[in-house]
């Protein structure tokens, strides 16, 4: 089967929570998955999947810090790293999809160069389907995916001072 390119973008709610459906959908048809994600290292029920899913494997590429302003050392080490990781297993050829998530806040935040995220897109192989999240995708990845779905924000309980609930955004 032909693997294509997602992109899930915009700014509203949904993003990670739409590749993570893909994904599961992916799990439970029997294909093995990565979700790689970028810019988060803190504690979310998706981490969990894998107790599961044991053909579910997700890794988190970042600090418990939010990114504001520049990044530290220790969050560009991290997406450095976990950008090689991630194209290490996009190529091993053991997964059928593979997911990266925040990438393209992570692009938006000048951690990777549109050269890094080019080679990474040419080396997908034909049959591994790739999706990728993230607010901010730039024109050129967007022209270079096969699916773009953009989340456009409508309304939100975050602006009655919901905060994030365990289980539905984190």
């Amino acid at each position: 089967m032909k693997g294509y390119i997602h992109v899930y973008t915009g700014n509203g709610k949904g993003k990670t929570t739409a590749a993570l459906g893909l994904a599961t959908r992916a799990a439970c048809a029997g294909m093995k998955v990565f979700f790689g994600q970028f810019l988060k290292g803190r504690e979310t029920s998706e981490l969990k999947i894998s107790e599961f899913f044991p053909n579910f494997e997700i890794v988190q590429y970042g600090t418990p810090e939010f990114i504001v302003g520049n990044s530290s050392e220790e969050q560009i080490k991290k997406a450095k790293d976990g950008l090689a990781d991630a194209k290490e297993r996009l190529v091993s050829r053991k997964y059928d999809v593979v997911v990266l998530d925040e990438l393209c806040v992570a692009i938006h935040l000048g951690l990777f160069s549109k050269g890094e995220i080019e080679d990474l897109l040419n080396v997908k192989p034909e049959s591994v389907e790739l999706v990728i999240t993230g607010r901010y995708a730039p024109e050129w990845l967007i022209e270079k995916a096969d699916l773009v779905t953009e989340m456009k924000e409508v309304k939100h309980y975050y602006k009655k001072g919901v905060a994030a609930r365990k289980g539905i955004e984190y």
